[in-house]
C-alpha cells in the first residue's frame, strides 16, 4: 500500500490516495438490535416501505437469534432480536434500546482489509470466515467501532444466494420505490470525545473531515464533524454536546441510549415530496418546521424553480445549498419509545453538504419535541 501523510483534519476534496488493502467500497448494510424482529419488520414494511427479503431464525438453523432483512434499492437493514435473555443482542436492547449495532462495509479483500485494520489499531471481534454455495462465496470479519458499534467487513464474490450465512430468501411484494441508497449514518458521542473518534476513523479507515459545524441556540449547543472515506461514498457525521444552558438533543440521545451510538441514518431519494407524503400516510411522524422558516427561504437559498415550495412547506421539508447545488431533507421523530434512533430522508440536487443552514432550524424543532417530553 502506498504510504500517506494525511491528517484527519484534511478536507475530503484535497484527498488523493491510491487504493490499498483497507479500501471500503460502500455500505453493505446496517444491523439493528431490536426487541422483536418480526414486529419491527412489520413497522419498517408498512410505515417506512422497506421490503422483507431474507429471514434467519430457528427455521433456518439459528438457535439464539432471529433476523429479517429489509431492503429497497441499495438500502439494507438487518433487524435482529435475541431468542434468549442471555444473548448479547438481548443485553444490548436492555441497556440501549432498539438501535443500530453494526455498520457493515463492502470490501474487495476481507483478509487484507482485516489484517490492515488490526495493524492500524482496530480491535478484533471476529476473524475472517468463508461461506460458499454453488453460486458464489461470502467472506466476513468484524472489528470494533465507535462505542458499542461494530463494523463487519464483507466480501461478496459471485451471486451467493443467501444474504448472509444462515439466511434464506422469503417471498415479498414490492411496495412503492422511494429509497436509492444509504446517504450517511450519524453518530452521537460523549462530550469531549469527538476528536478522539475522528482520529480513530482516520487512523483505521483513512476517513478525513469534510465539514465542521458548531451550533449554539438560546438553549442548547453541539459540535459536529463529518468524516468520510476518500471516495466520499461512506460518510459519518459525528456530533457531541457542547456546554449550554439546557440539555441538547445530543445529550438526550446519550442519556437514553446509555453511550455513544448511531443517532440517525439518512436514506437518499430522488423524489422527497413523494416519499415523505407516502410515509406520512403510512403513519411515519416527522419533525415540524415553523412557518417563519419558509418566509425567509428564497432569500437564503434563492429561487427553487424545479421545486413546489408550497409542497415543501406543507410537508415540513427543509432546504439548503452549497456551491454545487441544493438539497432537500427531513427528519422523523424517534422510531421507538426511547428518544434515540430516527431517520432522515434526503434528496441531493448537486449539493454535497449536510444541511448546515438547517441545523439551527432542526435543533429548534427537536428542542420543541424535548420540551414536550420534559427532557430539555
Amino acid at each position: 500500500m502506498a504510504e500517506t501523510t494525511l491528517t484527519p483534519l484534511q478536507t475530503a476534496n484535497a484527498v488523493d490516495t491510491e487504493p490499498g488493502p483497507l479500501v471500503l467500497e460502500d455500505f453493505d448494510h446496517l444491523e439493528l438490535s431490536v426487541g422483536n424482529s418480526i414486529q419491527a419488520a412489520h413497522y419498517y414494511r408498512t410505515a417506512v416501505g422497506l421490503v422483507p427479503t431474507y429471514f434467519a431464525g430457528l427455521e433456518t438453523g439459528m438457535r439464539n437469534k432471529s433476523s429479517v432483512v429489509m431492503q429497497q434499492g441499495n438500502v439494507s437493514l438487518v433487524l435482529t432480536s435475541a431468542l434468549n435473555s442471555e444473548d448479547a443482542v438481548a443485553q444490548h436492547v436492555l441497556r440501549h434500546g432498539d438501535g443500530v449495532t453494526n455498520i457493515a462495509f463492502k470490501v474487495r479483500d476481507v483478509w487484507s482489509a482485516y489484517h490492515e485494520a488490526l495493524c492500524r489499531g482496530a480491535h478484533p471481534i471476529a476473524d475472517p470466515e468463508i461461506f460458499e454455495d454453488e453460486n458464489g462465496r461470502i467472506i466476513t470479519a468484524k472489528i470494533k467501532g465507535c462505542g458499542p458499534l461494530a463494523h463487519t467487513l464483507i466480501q461478496r464474490n459471485g451471486e451467493a444466494t443467501p444474504f448472509l450465512p444462515g439466511y434464506r430468501s422469503i417471498h415479498h411484494n414490492a411496495g412503492e420505490y422511494h429509497f436509492k441508497a444509504i446517504d450517511h449514518v450519524a453518530c452521537a458521542v460523549e462530550q469531549g470525545t469527538l476528536d478522539q473518534w475522528v482520529e480513530f476513523y482516520w487512523r483505521v479507515f483513512g476517513f478525513v473531515v469534510s465539514h465542521e459545524e458548531s451550533i449554539v441556540t438560546g438553549k442548547t449547543a453541539m459540535r459536529s464533524k463529518v468524516i468520510q472515506d476518500p471516495s466520499g461514498k461512506i460518510r459519518f457525521p459525528l456530533v457531541e454536546p457542547a456546554p449550554a444552558k439546557q440539555r441538547s438533543q445530543v445529550e438526550e440521545y446519550l442519556n437514553y441510549h446509555g453511550s455513544s451510538g448511531v443517532q440517525h441514518a439518512a436514506f437518499l431519494t430522488s423524489s422527497i415530496v413523494s416519499a415523505v407524503d407516502d410515509l406520512k400516510k403510512n403513519g411515519v411522524e416527522w419533525l415540524r418546521t415553523p412557518m417563519t422558516y419558509y418566509e425567509a427561504l428564497e432569500s437564503r437559498v434563492g429561487l427553487l424553480e424545479r421545486e413546489n415550495v408550497d409542497a415543501l412547506r406543507d410537508l415540513n421539508i427543509l432546504v439548503d445549498k452549497d456551491e454545487s447545488g441544493y438539497l432537500l431533507q427531513i427528519f422523523t421523530r424517534p422510531l421507538q419509545s426511547r428518544p434515540t434512533f430516527f431517520l432522515e430522508v434526503i434528496q441531493r440536487e448537486g449539493c454535497r453538504g449536510f444541511g448546515s443552514g438547517n441545523i439551527r432550524a432542526l435543533f429548534e424543532a427537536i428542542e420543541r419535541e424535548q420540551a414536550l417530553r420534559g427532557t430539555l
